[in-house]
């Protein structure tokens, strides 16, 4: 359950095409490439459990590196290609990493971290080479493409949040102990609840360094599959792949099926998408119309979880299930869920309270021990941070991240529920809602929009938008002032940086951090 498994059986078979351009990596190819990277880091000195980190774009060798690394044992840290040079060097630096990879497209950042990553040993550059760092492609070719001459235990991605809400941290699981062809919990959940299999093509839109699309394609790879990679989600090519390719299996987040909805009927319609068995969403909840439109077009192939980088609970919802429990996001697969009160008791059945997980699983936020002390409470339960409820069924249904929560006047408001109403506008392409400074209420609504066509932002898109939630939502839920931007700060997982737009409101103010 390892690519070097299937470059036996199936050498010659795609282990990854790019979308755009088609390029193609074998399983062997792949196997080799890994081999070639686990004896490099081997002759470097890293034994393991030490630390490798790289910073790519969805670049045709990225998991190449992350397999290298899991062939070596050690942990690997994808950082995201979006971060600027402070803060990758900051993460290079907390992880420890002693190997960075990294590639031209990055090269301004390679350059400005050097000096600021003194623990970093060995730094290689793919497809072109800038002071500091030697030719990814020269150095790798120097090592033989053989497995390495030991019992080879299979290594362990340390990622880290994505920094929405401050300083991401690392989550650090226990290195395991199993030998590398172990499938990882993930790919067990993926061959059980998805069918994952040698014969899944799987379409990964979203960038490769998150937690999802990184384990997910991984997966994929332990199964004997194809994972189809798309270097930028772009909605109608996705469209175009999956008939191209006759995708059985893809993962997305809600903001795709909301791109994917907004192109023209007859765009959607030119493409074929019967081949899809199993769609998977995560990362946010979705709208109860975009799953329904989403399900309505593609069928009942469409599943969501709930769940994070920490590995503390599974929570899954097929299609029927989902449609006589809308807009749940399911049932605890791993992990009991508990909701808790401001007072840390459980509240009843429909209440709302914090999310909590009760597992085995245990997890710790690297160098920060006050924050993992924060995720649990004294019964050992951990929690993401997010605010929910749970039905008589046991399905759990998410409110919001309790960070982003307004309170005005006293009262409690969730921006997520306004903006799966604004959402669903026709003239709204995306759209932020958070509090802003009321000098009576402490904090007023407001939603930050991208409008479909900027020409049409101003005073009456303004009142047409606010008459809209008005017309689905309590008043005091909706915007008293929508404010215009050509594009909104969204990470490509589809998490808004609302910090970036509270700060523009709360300079001068007093505000609780988000």
């Amino acid at each position: 359950m390892f690519p070097g498994a299937h470059a036996e059986t199936t050498p010659d078979k795609p282990a990854v095409i790019m979308g755009s351009t088609g390029e193609t990596m074998t399983y062997a190819e792949l196997d080799a490439e890994a081999n070639r990277l686990s004896q490099l880091f081997r002759a470097a000195g890293l034994q393991p459990g030490d630390h490798l980190a790289f910073c790519l774009e969805n670049h045709p060798k990225f998991l190449a590196v992350a397999w290298g690394a899991h062939y070596a044992g050690l942990y690997y840290t994808a950082i995201s290609s979006r971060l600027t040079a402070e803060e990758a060097a900051y993460i290079v630096g907390d992880c420890g990493a002693q190997v960075f990879i990294t590639s031209a497209y990055k090269a301004d950042l390679a350059e400005a971290i050097v000096a600021d990553t003194p623990n970093v040993r060995v730094r290689l550059m793919l497809d072109g080479v800038v002071d500091g760092y030697e030719p990814y492609e020269e150095v790798v070719a120097g090592y033989p493409a053989t497995p390495l001459d030991e019992e080879r235990i299979g290594g362990k991605d340390m990622l880290y949040s994505s920094g929405t809400t401050g300083r991401p941290k690392g989550v650090k699981p226990a290195m395991p102990s199993d030998a590398l062809a172990t499938p990882t919990a993930v790919t067990g959940l993926c061959m059980l609840l998805f069918g994952y299999d040698a014969d899944t093509v799987y379409l990964s839109p979203a960038p490769l360094y998150h937690a999802a699309p990184l384990r997910f394609t991984m997966a994929v790879h332990q199964a004997g599959g194809t994972a189809v990679v798309m270097e930028h989600f772009d909605p109608e090519q996705a469209l175009a792949l999956i008939e191209r390719h006759r995708v059985s299996h893809s993962q997305w987040v809600p903001t795709m099926f909301v791109r994917m909805l907004k192109l023209p009927p007859e765009v959607r319609e030119r493409y074929d998408v019967s081949s899809l068995r199993y769609v998977v969403h995560a990362a946010a909840p979705c709208p109860v119309p975009v799953k329904e439109q989403m399900i309505a077009w593609w069928g009942p192939v469409i599943h969501e979880y709930y769940a994070g980088t920490e590995g503390n609970g599974f929570v899954y919802c097929n299609s029927e299930d989902w449609l006589a429990h809308k807009g749940s996001v399911g049932k605890a697969l791993l992990g009991a869920v508990h909701i808790v009160g401001e007072d840390g008791v459980e509240v009843p059945v429909g209440e709302e309270g914090t999310v909590y997980f009760e597992s085995e699983a245990a997890f710790e936020y690297h160098n920060d021990p006050e924050k993992t002390k924060s995720a649990y409470n004294e019964r050992g339960w951990s929690t993401l941070g997010d605010v929910g409820r749970l039905d008589e069924d046991g399905f759990l249904y998410l409110t919001d991240r309790k960070a982003y929560m307004i309170i005005s006047g006293g009262v409690n408001i969730y921006p997520q529920e306004t903006e799966n109403v604004l959402t669903m506008h026709p003239k709204v392409y995306d759209v932020a809602v958070l509090g802003v400074p009321n000098e009576d209420f402490g904090e007023e609504v407001k939603a930050v929009v991208q409008p479909v066509d900027m020409a049409d932002a101003g005073p009456a898109l303004e009142r047409e938008l606010i008459e809209f939630c008005r017309e689905h939502l309590a008043h005091y839920k909706c915007p008293r002032s929508v404010d215009f931007l050509p594009e909104l700060p969204r990470h490509p997982t589809g998490k808004l940086y609302k910090r970036l737009l509270r700060d523009r409101y709360w300079e001068g103010h007093q505000s609780k951090l988000v």
